[in-house]
Parts: structure tokens; sequence; C-alpha cells
């Protein structure tokens, strides 16, 4: 990846409060996205899944980060990627190389982290071809995905894992339509995630995710906090304009006084941004959770 500087522009708002300056970014990966001699390393494992309940029929890969750290005797939280294999590998994000070493300087609590890759319907005898499902599930305003996670995905790994049930340690993420599919199961179900990490989030008129701002203007304030990055750079097409529809985003949380931080670049529709800025992005949505 070739070393490139890049100007971002930052806005902060927690709990009303609001800072803005200017400040540098590398799209390189930064050191705690680099493997480390003193720092224990997790283990990853893959697994495949077959939903029988809300997206029957569809196949799809998923992986599970277990800290070294981990215990079975207390919960652990759990972060929920979306688009797993974005986030899981180590030419993209490296999260549980961020992981461990958050981890280990305990900057972050002990997590597991599952990486859910969207789903697909294989080829059958009445499907020529394999056809996926991740507009259906990622794009559309509703309780669906959620129910997916929490029904689905969450039992299928506490078979083997002590898994916290409080949403202030349970946290999604993803990118694109999976960064707005993040939020609606936050939006969704606060009761069971209260954190949430868009990248380059889709919050534009595919499936009707263009209504967010105002409904968020208008809807009571929910137990979420979020962290949003998208960059000027970022798609501008039929749907809508990305960039525009994140920082209507923004403005919107900021108005109804939600705990949120946006970071605005100049990159354009790809995680590279997000992966370098996942420490920093992880240790601000950890920040103040109870510590040991």
């Amino acid at each position: 990846m070739p070393n490139r500087m890049t100007l971002v522009w930052t806005l902060v708002a927690v709990t009303g409060t609001i800072a803005s300056g200017l400040h540098a970014h590398e799209e390189d990966l930064g050191p705690d996205s680099e493997r480390k001699k003193d720092v224990p390393r997790g283990t990853v494992t893959e697994r495949d899944f077959t939903s029988t309940k809300v997206y029957p029929g569809t196949y799809r890969k998923y992986w599970v980060y277990v800290p070294v750290q981990y215990t079975k005797e207390k919960p652990a939280c759990v972060m929920v990627f979306q688009d797993g294999f974005q986030y899981v590998m180590e030419m993209g994000a490296r999260a549980p190389i961020v992981f461990d070493n958050l981890i280990h300087q305990k900057e972050m609590p002990i997590t597991i982290g599952i990486f859910v890759n969207p789903g697909v319907f294989p080829v059958g005898s009445d499907r020529p071809k394999q056809e996926s499902n991740r507009s259906v599930e990622y794009d559309t305003l509703s309780d669906q995905y959620a129910r997916f996670i929490l029904e689905e995905i969450l039992p299928d790994v506490a078979k083997d894992y002590n898994l916290t049930q409080n949403p202030e340690g349970r946290a999604i993420a993803g990118l694109s339509s999976g960064g707005i599919c993040s939020f609606t199961v936050a939006w969704e179900r606060p009761d069971a995630f209260g954190k949430v990490v868009s990248h380059i989030g889709s919050f534009t008129n595919i499936r009707g995710g263009h209504v967010y701002p105002a409904l968020i203007r208008k809807t009571p304030k929910k137990p979420i906090r979020i962290y949003l990055q998208d960059g000027s750079g970022d798609l501008d097409n039929s749907h809508g304009n990305w960039p525009l529809a994140n920082q209507e985003m923004a403005a919107a949380l900021r108005f109804a006084g939600y705990d949120y931080q946006f970071v605005y670049g100049s990159g354009g529709h790809n995680i590279k941004h997000g992966a370098a800025l996942l420490p920093e992005t992880l240790r601000w949505l950890w920040r103040d959770y109870p510590k040991e």
C-alpha cells in the first residue's frame, strides 16, 4: 500500500460537546495494527453456517476471534463485524491484531470478535448460479438482520464461549451497506447493542436508508454510541451521495445529543481509512467501559 498522507477534518460530539480541528492520518496502518513480539496472539477459527430461521437457505462463512485473556468464568464483551472478511484478514483491517494489541494494553475490554459474511443462496436445482443476499440483509430497514444475529449467530458462538448480555458490552460494525446495517441493528435493538462503528456507511436510498437523519431528529434519543467515518471521494450515484449522507447523519446525531464521533477524510469507497483509524476508533468506542 503506498505511503500517502490524507488530511482529515474531524468532528467530535460527545454528550453535547462539540470540538473540531484538522488532523493528519496516514492510510498506512499504524503500530497497533502490526504484530508485536511481546503481545499474546488470540485465535481465529472459521465456521460455516446455514440459516434456518431468519434467512432460511442462505449459507455464509464467519470467523470467531478469541483473545488469550478470555476465561469462561467471566462473560466476554462482543463485537460483530459485517462483511467479516474485510475486517478479519491481514489484507483488510486486521481487527484481530488490533484487538490483541489493545486488549494487551488494557485499552479495550476482553472482547470476542465475530466476523460475519453476507449470506448467499448456493447453486441448486432451481438456481443455476449462486445469488447474494447481501443487500436484502444489510440495506433493509427492519429488525430482521438484528434477529439473525441475536437468534442464530450469537447462540451458535455462545455454545462455546461465555458472552455478555450487557448492551454496553456489545458493539457492531461494518462498511458500506454493512455500516448502515450495523446502525440498523442497534437502532432496532438498543437493548442488545449499545455501540456502532460505520465505515463509509450507505445511508442512501438503496432500500430507504436515506430517512435515518430525519428519524434520528424526531425519535427520542436511544442509548447508542456511534462512530462514523467517510471521505469526500466516496460514491455519488442514483442511490444518493455518500459523503453528504454521512454528513447529514453526523448533523442529526449532534442535534439529537448522541455520543458520537465523525471522521471525514478525502478517501473513496474502501476500508483503507477506516482500517488506519481502527485502533483509535476502538479506544474511543470502549473508552469508559468498566475496567478490571
